[in-house]
């Protein structure tokens, strides 16, 4: 990796985690230069705009998180809708980046940015379209197997699971605590139990 490729990234790493705790609107370039202790030309050589660098989050590092990290557990293990759980818990539970008190970053985004500018919400949609095709081909493989009920409808499960992910880190963000994690696992084991 080039020297530029290397500060271009620690750039969107650094103001990634900026963002994820104090939000996007409210993280300044000042803050993200004196975290990442580049110069405010190198920071502008990368980026126009701190907008510019936003979805750059999101394409860069959000978009390629979510393959790495969801494609290779949904297509491992014999079972689709236990992968799909532990992709939940591992999220929910055992995820030391993800911080029960910021709750979702896409989310975050969503919320915060999604209404304003349009380049955002294409951005967003792309990657939540992309985490529900791959649970809605994960589904699909099941019903193939036998393993989920034929008359399952997989994209109506995918969007109802990754609803209430983002619903439950909202909830968790509001009483600071995973409890309330563990609720929506026992609750999504028990509606996958009735798919099969």
């Amino acid at each position: 990796m080039k020297k530029s490729e290397a500060t271009r990234l620690t750039i969107l790493q650094k103001a990634f985690e900026l963002i994820y705790e104090k939000g996007f609107q409210t993280t300044s370039i000042d803050e993200i230069i004196a975290k990442t202790q580049v110069t405010k030309g190198a920071f502008y050589y990368h980026f126009k705009t701190k907008d510019e660098m936003g979805l750059a989050i999101i394409t860069e590092l959000l978009q390629v998180t979510f393959r790495k990290t969801f494609i290779d557990t949904l297509q491992n293990g014999p079972n689709p809708l236990e992968n799909i759980y532990q992709v939940f818990y591992n999220l929910l539970m055992e995820n030391d980046f993800l911080k029960v008190e910021y709750g979702c970053p896409t989310s975050n985004f969503v919320q915060q940015m999604a209404p304003w500018h349009i380049a955002f919400t294409e951005a967003l949609h792309k990657l939540s379209k992309e985490w529900e095709n791959a649970f809605t081909e994960c589904i699909e493989k099941g019903k193939e197997a036998g393993l989920i009920k034929k008359e399952v409808s997989a994209r109506e499960v995918s969007v109802f699971v990754i609803s209430g992910y983002w619903g439950v880190r909202n909830m968790g963000k509001l009483e600071n605590s995973k409890e309330v994690y563990l609720v929506y696992l026992k609750g999504l084991k028990s509606y996958f139990n009735t798919l099969q």
